[in-house]
């Protein structure tokens, strides 16, 4: 009777139609490499968000793995400001707020022939170096903040630019920004540069959700070891200017495509996305009118003058 009802039983469960499984959801996610994609291929529109369960020790990993992604991509990285002292350099930082680098380069020729030196520029008259600095916008501020800082120098530091953060925050028109800049490619001192584009490419890979520059550098900060902060500020700022736009990132002709959490935010087509690619290989031109030599070597091309393009 057992084996019966068993018969029985298994019978009915060989008749019993089987229950669907439920469709795996497709997930969509970055190529391996963007730029390798077949041409005419449609690439993927979205990418998995590593970040939602992302422990700390795998974002150390995959921010320093984007760095090194970078630092093979831009070998030749470096500060887009054209100086030969840190006196330059600090006077060309402290112009390039809301300009470009390429005009505070074809501007400072002008300047720095004029006045060599911080002594110089102290003693200047105003009007006349405000009728050098007019290309690159907000010349009346600007020319304020450069012969303050000049004078500063004179008077309080013996002609020289300080070699410290304390000291340099104390110049006028100089924040930490522009002291990093100063320490880390005038003195070899590592510091991170946090401008607009630093801070719109941190964001957008999750390394932190912080909007305060200073908040920035510290997350930012804590994730790489000092010796790797200068280079990482080039290598980010690079990739902003080139490739990782605010409006239109070009997401298809990305390097770091399948580690970045906003890939796809972007034109993702590999032949669209390289139309949008900026100062970059193909005979673009960088932002020095004078870049190292590695560059050029690179392909790349120094910058018109003023009055050239």
């Amino acid at each position: 009777m057992q084996a019966a009802s068993a018969k029985k039983a298994a019978s009915a469960k060989k008749a019993a139609p089987a229950k669907k499984a439920p469709a795996a959801k497709k997930v969509t996610v970055a190529p391996k490499k963007a730029t390798a994609r077949i041409k005419g291929a449609a690439p993927a529109r979205t990418v998995v968000h590593p970040p939602s369960g992302e422990s700390r020790t795998a974002l150390v990993r995959r921010a320093r793995r984007i760095n090194r992604e970078l630092a093979e991509v831009y070998p030749y990285a470096h500060p887009e400001l054209d100086f030969t002292s840190p006196f330059q350099l600090v006077v060309a930082t402290v112009l390039s707020a809301q300009t470009t680098d390429l005009r505070v380069n074809q501007t400072t020729p002008a300047l720095f022939a004029k006045y060599p030196t911080p002594e110089d520029l102290a003693a200047a008259n105003p009007e006349e170096v405000e009728e050098i600095l007019r290309p690159c916008g907000f010349f009346r501020a600007k020319t304020k903040s450069v012969i303050g800082l000049s004078k500063a120098l004179v008077e309080d530091f013996g002609g020289e630019v300080p070699g410290r953060l304390e000291d340099l925050v104390k110049l006028p028109g100089v924040g930490r920004k522009t002291a990093f800049v100063v320490l880390g490619n005038a003195f070899g001192r590592p510091g991170i540069t946090v401008d607009t584009h630093f801070q719109r490419l941190v964001r957008r890979w999750q390394w932190t959700a912080e909007t305060d520059p200073d908040k920035i550098e510290a997350a930012v900060g804590a994730l790489f070891p000092k010796s790797d902060w200068t280079d990482l500020s080039h290598h980010v700022i690079w990739h902003g200017r080139r490739i990782c736009h605010a409006r239109k990132p070009a997401c298809g002709a990305c390097p770091i495509a399948p580690l970045c959490p906003a890939y796809g935010e972007g034109e993702t087509d590999p032949e669209k996305a390289r139309k949008l690619l900026k100062y970059e290989k193909g005979g673009f031109p960088g932002q020095r009118l004078n870049p190292p030599q590695a560059y050029l070597d690179a392909g790349g091309k120094p910058a018109p003058p003023l009055g050239a393009g």
